[in-house]
């Protein structure tokens, strides 16, 4: 099982970014798949997850109207598009397998958002 995030980076407040992360060595068709984060000096966060088929999203209050998470089971590929970005977004962010356990992760990829 492989998990490689990417599209992380620098960006102003109230910018955007699209984060992916490919999937690889098992049915990603088959899973639910997460979005974490952690924040410098902080614990992990939950920000989102999408059903296996990619009919059911949910989101953390903090993220709500602001991401949107989405999948191309065609391809193996996990979406985070994350717009109005604010500084509190900040943060290593994770694609993570599973519902209610993750048991793979990704590297992570770094998102800075600051002015």
């Amino acid at each position: 099982v492989q998990l490689v995030e990417s599209g992380g980076g620098l960006v102003q407040p109230g910018g955007s970014l699209r984060l992916s992360c490919a999937a690889s060595g098992f049915t990603f068709s088959s899973y639910y798949m997460n979005w974490v984060r952690q924040a410098p000096g902080k614990g992990l966060e939950w920000v989102s997850h999408i059903s296996s088929g990619g009919g059911s999203t949910y989101y953390a209050d903090s993220v709500k109207g602001r991401f949107t998470i989405s999948r191309d089971n065609t391809k193996n590929t996990l979406n985070l598009q994350m717009n109005s970005l604010k500084p509190e977004d900040t943060a290593l962010y994770y694609c993570a397998r599973g519902y209610a356990e993750w048991d793979y992760w990704g590297q992570g990829t770094q998102v800075s958002v600051s002015s």
